[in-house]
C-alpha cells in the first residue's frame, strides 16, 4: 500500500519524507481504529461479567472471543508465504524468515518492539491490579478507565500527526516520545505508590499512558516498515507479531507475578522504558537509514563512490549522527 502511494519501490534520499508520511498516516488511524474496537471489547467484558446469574459461563464467553479475537490477529502468523509459492505445493523454506537476521536495522527495531510492548502491558496490568486490589474501587470505575484507555488514542494520536509534520519527527523520534510518557507514567506510579490514588488522577495517567502505548505500537510499526526489504513483508510482519506478543506476554507475566506489590511492576516499567531509549539514542536507529539498508532509498546525486556500497553506509551514518545529535 505505500508503494502504491509513493509510486515506486525505491525513492531517491529528498522523496522519502512523502514515505515517512503515507506509511505514519495509515499506521495512527489503523491504530485509532483499533482503540476504538478495543474499547467495544471492554464494554461488551463489563456487561458480561456484571452477569451474577452465572458469571462464569460468561467468563468462558469472554474468553472465547478473546482467543477468537488473537487468532485473527494472528493468523498470518501460520498462513504467511513467500510470494514465489503461493500457487506450489512446496514448504517455505526456513531462509524466508531467516533472513531478517540480514538486516540489523530490523533486528535493533524488533528489540525496541519487545521493549515498549512489555513496558506497556506491564504498566497497564500492574495498574490494573491495584487498582482492583489495593483501592478497591467500584466496577462501574474500570468501565470508565478502558473506555477512557482505549478511546483516548482514537483521538490524541491523530492531533498529534499535524505536530509530527511541522517538527519533522521521524518514527523514532516519535517512539522516544512515547517511551518518555511511559516514564511519566511508571515514575509516577511508582513514586505514589503509598498513596490513597485520587479517581482523576488515575483516568489522567491512563489516557496518558495511553497515547504512550498508541505511539509506540503505531510507530514501531512504521520503523520496521522501512526496514523491511522488498518480498520479505511477510516474513517480517511475523517476526513483528512474535516479538510483539512475547513482550506482551512477558510484562503480562511479570505484573500479575507481583499484584500485592506494584512497585516492582512501575519499576520494571520503568527500566524497559530506559532500555528502549537508550537503544533508540545509542544504537544509531534511525529510518532512513533501515529503509537505505533495505533497498527502498538511493542517492540523490546520479555520481557515486566507486566501491560499491560506499555511498549509503557514508549517508546512513551521517543521518544517524544528525539523529542524535
Amino acid at each position: 500500500m505505500v508503494r502504491r502511494y509513493t509510486g515506486r519501490p525505491t525513492l531517491k534520499l529528498r522523496q522519502f519524507p512523502t514515505r515517512r508520511g503515507v506509511s505514519g498516516w495509515f499506521s495512527v488511524y489503523a491504530t485509532a481504529a483499533g482503540g476504538l474496537g478495543s474499547a467495544i471489547f471492554s464494554a461488551f467484558t463489563y456487561h458480561m461479567l456484571r452477569n451474577k446469574k452465572d458469571p462464569y459461563d460468561s467468563l468462558w464467553v469472554v474468553s472465547i472471543f478473546s482467543g477468537l479475537k488473537w487468532l485473527v490477529g494472528m493468523l498470518h502468523v501460520v498462513t504467511q508465504r513467500p510470494v514465489a509459492i503461493t500457487n506450489t505445493t512446496s514448504s517455505v523454506p526456513k531462509s524466508y524468515f531467516l533472513s531478517l537476521f540480514k538486516y540489523p536495522y530490523a533486528i535493533a527495531s524488533l528489540i525496541v518492539i519487545f521493549m515498549s510492548s512489555f513496558s506497556s502491558t506491564c504498566i497497564f496490568t500492574g495498574g490494573l491490579l491495584f487498582l482492583l486490589g489495593q483501592l478497591c474501587l467500584k466496577p462501574i470505575f474500570f468501565l470508565y478507565f478502558w473506555l477512557i484507555y482505549f478511546i483516548f488514542p482514537s483521538f490524541s494520536m491523530p492531533l498529534l500527526q499535524p505536530l509530527q509534520h511541522v517538527i519533522k519527527a521521524d518514527a523514532v523520534r516519535m517512539q522516544l516520545l512515547g517511551f518518555l510518557l511511559a516514564l511519566l507514567t511508571s515514575g509516577m506510579g511508582f513514586y505514589y505508590k503509598e498513596k490513597n490514588w485520587q479517581r482523576h488522577h488515575v483516568l489522567l495517567f491512563a489516557a496518558i499512558q495511553s497515547t504512550s502505548a498508541g505511539l509506540l505500537h503505531a510507530f514501531g510499526r512504521v520503523l520496521l516498515l522501512d526496514c523491511t526489504p522488498l518480498g520479505k513483508e511477510g516474513a517480517f510482519s511475523v517476526w513483528h507479531s512474535w516479538v510483539k506478543a512475547l513482550g506482551t506476554c512477558t510484562g503480562f507475566a511479570v505484573a500479575s507475578a507481583s499484584s500485592g506489590n506494584v512497585s516492582t511492576a512501575f519499576g520494571v516499567s520503568f527500566l524497559a522504558a530506559t532500555i528502549g531509549i537508550l537503544i533508540l539514542i545509542f544504537g544509531n536507529i534511525s529510518d532512513v537509514g533501515g529503509a537505505m539498508w533495505a533497498g527502498h532509498l538511493h542517492e540523490d546525486s546520479e555520481k557515486g563512490s566507486p566501491v560499491p556500497g560506499l555511498d549509503t553506509s557514508i549517508i546512513i551514518k551521517e543521518h544517524a549522527h544528525k539523529g542524535t545529535a
